[in-house]
């Protein structure tokens, strides 16, 4: 059973895939990739982005927060561009996800740079321990 949480992250992940008109090959093998890194068949993603549910639910921990905004930067990251619609639609979720005005723009660039470098979420995850 995939929990409501899951499949509003990915419908969030397939929404910043949208964010600038530019739907990436390369962004939708990373929505796949993520689907298979946390036990979700193909079929079960398929059908969460042709039927999304109205009832987006945000992540309870920190660290899930934080994995789930850090998958959205590795996603803007797919084509190796950030667009303004791209980092527009981060801080949305930052905001969202209830972190602090003052902190969105700094954890959005953050967030970024790490896609960029590539590293790893577990490390980052452990940064902020």
């Amino acid at each position: 059973m995939i929990t409501t949480e899951l499949k509003s992250h990915f419908l969030r992940l397939y929404q910043m895939a949208f964010s600038d008109d530019n739907f990436d090959v390369l962004e939708m093998q990373m929505l796949y990739k993520f689907a298979e890194e946390r036990g979700v068949s193909v079929e079960q993603l398929n059908e969460i982005l042709l039927n999304p549910s109205h009832n987006s639910s945000i992540p309870e921990t920190l660290e899930l927060r934080v994995e789930y905004l850090y998958d959205l930067a590795v996603m803007i990251w797919a084509d190796n561009q950030v667009t303004e619609d791209e980092y527009i639609t981060l801080k949305k979720y930052c905001r969202k996800f209830q972190f602090l005005d003052e902190n969105i723009n700094e954890l959005a660039d953050y967030l970024l740079e790490c896609a960029k470098k590539n590293i790893s979420k577990d490390e980052i995850i452990k940064q902020l321990k």
